[in-house]
């Protein structure tokens, strides 16, 4: 596995499921705002619902920070249609929902398990130039939490808008942060 950050993500055309109709998403709709791009196995399965219904519902906070979600699995668009028409809890959708049957994207963030034909949960977050600023990935059996997703994408943009400051753990918008440098050598 290589390591992603810092990493552009190449040029790609999906089909994408969002508010009742197809769309195409392109690397270009990801630039000029921050994205999340959401992996996870597959549609009409347990673990992945309540990660997608957890992700809606703090949607517009997402939003009001400038940044689009992008859920991926290798279902078709028509499958992720069916699917948000029948779950409740994803029926909350209200992102793009990314089909990636041919696993391209799940094979360029390498998180396609080519066994499966699924995707293991991962999360990148990619900033304004289309470049990888953190990530995670999870076995395909353990949910993520939407809202360390978002406060780690806040985090990622607060050092991006102040490089000489940095995050301590479990850092939230308005707390303290730290400027790296001697005098804070052996004072944490």
């Amino acid at each position: 596995m290589i390591n992603f950050i810092g990493k552009e993500v190449e040029d790609f055309n999906v089909n994408a499921f969002q508010d009742g109709d197809v769309k195409q998403v392109t690397k270009k709709d990801l630039l000029g705002h921050w994205s999340i791009m959401f992996f996870y196995p597959a549609d009409f399965s347990f673990v992945c619902p309540t990660e997608l219904g957890d992700l809606a519902d703090l949607y517009q906070s997402f939003k009001k920070i400038g940044a689009e979600i992008y859920s991926v699995s290798e279902d078709t668009e028509f499958v992720h249609q069916a699917w948000h028409e029948k779950s409740e809890e994803v029926g909350k959708v209200q992102y793009p929902m990314i089909a990636d049957p041919a696993g391209k994207l799940a094979r360029f963030f390498e998180v396609l398990d080519e066994d499966a034909g699924q995707a293991y949960r991962g999360v990148f977050i990619i900033d304004p130039e289309g470049k990888v600023r953190s990530y995670t990935i999870n076995d395909m059996s353990i949910g993520r939490n939407a809202s360390e997703v978002l406060r780690t994408l806040e985090a990622a943009q607060f050092v991006a808008e102040h490089g000489d400051r940095v995050c301590p753990a479990n850092w939230k918008p308005g707390e303290k942060t730290l400027k790296p440098g001697t005098a804070l050598v052996g004072k944490i």
